[in-house]
Order: structure tokens, then C-alpha cells, then sequence
């Protein structure tokens, strides 16, 4: 009787999308976390007191000239000494953000501030300097800053995780020959030590356990079909055939699933020897 060839299950297309679609998804979410946490809240803080200016200054002007004398070279003196009010708490604004800041070029020109449209004003000079319209109705806080960070490292080791799944097991493969089963762990066990086969998973998850004991030591086989091998009929049913093979060889105990029948409807499992 010839040897029958080895049968190498590697990981199947389908595991590897999916680790990628993992890897991909948290990297970009911690991407997206470490921009917030980093500079974009704080950069949305700073617009956010910037649209807050003018409505101040639309203010400032309606009081000034509520007599209808104020000119404009005094409005433009009272603005230029005038600046943003900005919060004292750093962290909560850009680093690259230099303080004071003066108010905007545009809140200082009397026609434009008179008729005293100041939403007018802002759109024109967001649309100018490329700045977000609407900014909110309120700045973020230190809390909601801090949140972001944490998100980041949650995302961050989940994608760290995803990665070393992948990695490790592209070079991970399930083999079997005439003589013996090699796990994915490299691992190498005699048929003679395999006492009990797993099926009750297998047709539904693609799933297997093997429990052996001897020489080879003592422990558990886990066989996924799914990540290793794969049952597409195109492929050949690398999975399928894999536990054909070791099955031919086993002689220990079978826990399985069986069919229901009219005769015992009310059967679920069975354990039986090869």
C-alpha cells in the first residue's frame, strides 16, 4: 500500500482578509483618535473662540456706538487693543498657537462691523482662512481631550493585536501524513497518540479537537478549518481532506453529532471508535 501524500493546510484567503480588514479598521480608528487627541480638538477649541470674538466684538460695537458718535478711527484704536479670550488652560489650545491673539484684521473695519452682522462676518472670514462655519456650540474640554487619548491606545493595541494574529500565523500551517499530525504549533504527534476526536463543530464551524497522550506528551489539538486549508470545492477541500486522512489513521474515541432519524428523533450525539 502506497504512502499517502502529505496534506499542508496554510491560511486560507479568507482568514487573511479578515485579519487585514481588522488590522485596517482599529489602525485607522487609532489614526483618527491620535489626530483628535493630539491637535484636532484642540484646533477646533481655537476656532470655536474665534467665532466666539465675534460676537463679542459685534457687541463691544453696539454698546460703543449706542449714541451713534462712535468713528471709526476709535472703533479700530478700541479693537486693535483688544484680543482673543482665549482659555488659560494651554492644554486645552494648539501648541503652535502664540498668545495673545489679537482680534482678526476684519473686526476692526467700522463699515463692515456696523450692521452689526457679525454671523456675516465669521462666514467670510472661515470661508477665507479655510476654517470650519459652524464650530459647535461649546469647546472641548479636558476630559473629552483626555477620552480621545485613551480610545487611541484601546485602538491602538487592538490593532497591535490584529497584526501579531496575522503575522503569526502566516507562518503557521496544519500538516498530516501517513505517520502523524503536525500542528500549527509545529508540533508533531503520532496517530498511536490520538485518543479522542472532536467532530461535533466540524460540519457547522469547521471546527476539530484532538486530545492525544503518550510520547509526544499530553494536550490538545485545535483544528480550524476555516483558517486552515478551507473546504472550497475549487481547492480541492484542504480541510475536508486533511481530516479524512486522520481520520483513516485514528483508532480513539469519536464524539460526534448524529443524524436524526424517524426512528430516534430525539437523538443528539454519539461516541464511537474507529
Amino acid at each position: 500500500m502506497s504512502t499517502p501524500a502529505p496534506i499542508i493546510c496554510k491560511p486560507t484567503p479568507w482568514f487573511l482578509f479578515r485579519a487585514l480588514v481588522m488590522l485596517l479598521m482599529f489602525g485607522v480608528f487609532a489614526a483618527l483618535f491620535y489626530i483628535d487627541g493630539s491637535t484636532g480638538y484642540r484646533r477646533k477649541n481655537e476656532v470655536f473662540y474665534l467665532y466666539q470674538t465675534f460676537e463679542q466684538a459685534s457687541q463691544e460695537f453696539s454698546r460703543l456706538n449706542a449714541d451713534g458718535t462712535l468713528t471709526p478711527e476709535a472703533w479700530k484704536s478700541h479693537a486693535a487693543a483688544r484680543s482673543v479670550n482665549f482659555p488659560e488652560d494651554r492644554a486645552l489650545l494648539p501648541a503652535t498657537l502664540k498668545l495673545p491673539m489679537p482680534w482678526p484684521e476684519i473686526l476692526h473695519d467700522y463699515e463692515r462691523m456696523k450692521p452689526l452682522q457679525w454671523k456675516m462676518l465669521w462666514l467670510d472670514y472661515s470661508k477665507k482662512h479655510g476654517l470650519d462655519a459652524d464650530p459647535g456650540e461649546q469647546a472641548y474640554d479636558a476630559r473629552k481631550i483626555a477620552e480621545q487619548w485613551v480610545v487611541f491606545w484601546f485602538c491602538l493595541a487592538l490593532a497591535a493585536g490584529a497584526l501579531f494574529m496575522l503575522l503569526r500565523t502566516l507562518r503557521r500551517r496544519i500538516t498530516a501524513d501517513g505517520e502523524a499530525i503536525t500542528s500549527q504549533q509545529g508540533r508533531r504527534i503520532p496517530y498511536t497518540d490520538l485518543k479522542t476526536l472532536d467532530l461535533r463543530k466540524w460540519e457547522t464551524k469547521g471546527l476539530a479537537f484532538i486530545d492525544y497522550e503518550g510520547a509526544s506528551g499530553k494536550g490538545r489539538i485545535r483544528i480550524d478549518g476555516l483558517t486552515y486549508g478551507g473546504f472550497k470545492t475549487e481547492d480541492g477541500e484542504p480541510a475536508e481532506r486533511l481530516m479524512r486522512l486522520i481520520r483513516s489513521h485514528f483508532s480513539g474515541e469519536i464524539l460526534e453529532y448524529a443524524p436524526l432519524t424517524a426512528d430516534a428523533p430525539s437523538s443528539e450525539s454519539s461516541s464511537s471508535a474507529s
